[in-house]
């Protein structure tokens, strides 16, 4: 456990009118520097865990500044396994600054962002996976997102890692004990009977994991949907359509939208960041051929198209032009006017007909996209939920060294170098668990939390 000489203090609620605001305290003096300023019982003699009565008083002027509840928490057996101190005071802005001000006059240090979950971490409570998944669950928009927040919080992304880490601990030793002693074992009886199989095992273990992955971000982060299509085919329309308000300008006029339109929703379980972009076609107006230009580029970043054509026209070259587009991406043709007379041919292409002015196919268009992006698949099973950037690149670096292992043993090297190998996987994934973090590193993950937590 890290031994801190300072006690750190941290507005824990949002900084706005409310009811209550709760005012954290942690360090060694977290229980004496409060008590300083407290009257009511004696907080260095109450026992931990209990939640006691009284006020805050200004000790220079003896004034009162509020009536609080001061809930004590001794260490180790708090969050940040250090004495914790959790002030709740009325939730005004003045007041709460007040005692803020005060307890810093008084000796507590204020603390950066993501201080009291970095000591946590620190002193052993929790592992890097835990930290990460704390800001995850704070900042989930759904319920999916939540859902994968609470896998890391219960340690399940722990457990995984650490199963791995001890399968190839445990053939790193076998080959210690064969480097060590070469009479003791046959090293290709090794390597065929102990080493291949675990090997082959944890890749495609990570491989499933990084298969996932994408799925597991969207499901986290939103889906990054644009709506492409020629000029005047109801993209706007399908965008406000989804938002039910008009947050697009919808016309008759054929290249009315100029620009980007973003807005973001709910689709049962997941998030769209839909994207309504300028209808894609050759243009002499400057202003109308930068909307392309843009289109053009939000499809290359996008993680779904919505491909939107009129049914009542013919499918035409334009249309054409934009297919050849999308040709490697993730894309629903879909067609829109369902309410008119359809001329458009789409043998032997699959689409979902739609009419944004009569509200029709929403809920197949919506089916549609999660089986489009198998989302089915991920909110239905039982998998491990991965979607943090970070550990994402330490599982694929620890594959691809894994890989390596066994290109190594494929060509005959010395079973040496293949420990390399192995022992370079087993590294990467402790760094996802912290097991070998950099101060940069830390001081860069922890600066993306919230102050007070």
């Amino acid at each position: 456990m890290n031994n801190f000489d300072d006690t750190i203090i941290g507005i824990a609620t949002a900084q706005s009118q409310s009811a209550i605001s709760i005012i954290r305290v942690s360090g060694i003096k977290a229980i004496e520097i409060v008590n300083k300023v407290f009257k009511g019982c004696n907080l260095t003699k109450v026992k931990s865990h209990t939640i006691n009565y009284g006020h805050i008083i200004d000790p220079t002027t003896k004034q009162i500044i509020d009536e609080v509840l001061v809930s004590v928490f001794r260490h180790p057996k708090s969050y940040t396994c250090e004495d914790v101190v959790e002030i709740n005071c009325h939730g005004g802005l003045f007041v709460t600054n007040q005692i803020y001000e005060l307890l810093v006059l008084n000796g507590t240090r204020p603390a950066t962002p993501g201080e009291f979950t970095k000591r946590a971490f620190l002193n052993g409570r929790i592992d890097l996976t835990k930290a990460e998944a704390v800001m995850d669950v704070i900042s989930a928009e759904n319920k999916e997102a939540l859902k994968i927040a609470s896998y890391a919080l219960n340690g399940k992304t722990n457990s995984f890692v650490t199963t791995l880490r001890q399968k190839l601990l445990d053939v790193i030793a076998n080959i210690a004990v064969n480097i060590d002693y070469p009479e003791y074992d046959d090293v290709e009886e090794l390597t065929n009977t102990q080493i291949l199989p675990v090997i082959n095992e944890v890749i495609d273990q990570l491989k499933k994991v990084l298969d996932e992955s994408l799925s597991a971000k969207m499901l986290k982060n939103g889906i990054n949907t644009v709506i492409v299509g020629k000029p005047n085919v109801g993209k706007s329309s399908l965008l406000n359509t989804f938002l039910n308000e008009q947050k697009a300008i919808v016309t008759d006029i054929p290249g009315t939208t100029r620009d980007i339109v973003e807005a973001q929703i709910q689709l049962k379980n997941v998030t769209l960041n839909l994207i309504d972009t300028a209808g894609i076609r050759k243009t002499a107006d400057v202003v109308e051929k930068i909307g392309v230009e843009k289109s053009l580029d939000a499809i290359n970043k996008a993680d779904l198209i919505i491909f939107l054509l009129d049914g009542s026209n013919k499918f035409t070259k334009e249309d054409e032009e934009i297919l050849s587009y999308l040709k490697d991406k993730t894309y629903i043709m879909v067609v829109n006017k369902a309410d008119l007379e359809q001329k458009i041919n789409l043998q032997g292409h699959d689409f979902v007909l739609i009419s944004t002015k009569e509200n029709q196919g929403l809920e197949e268009l919506e089916k549609a996209i999660i089986e489009k992006l198998h989302l089915n698949n991920i909110t239905n099973k039982d998998i491990t939920y991965i979607s943090n950037a970070r550990q994402i690149e330490k599982i694929n670096n620890a594959y691809l060294a894994l890989k390596d292992a066994l290109d190594v043993i494929n060509d005959g090297y010395q079973i040496d170098i293949v420990d390399m190998y192995i022992k370079k996987a087993w590294l990467y994934l402790g760094e996802i668990i912290g097991e070998a973090s950099t101060d940069n590193l830390l001081d860069e993950l922890f600066s993306k939390f919230c102050l007070g937590k």
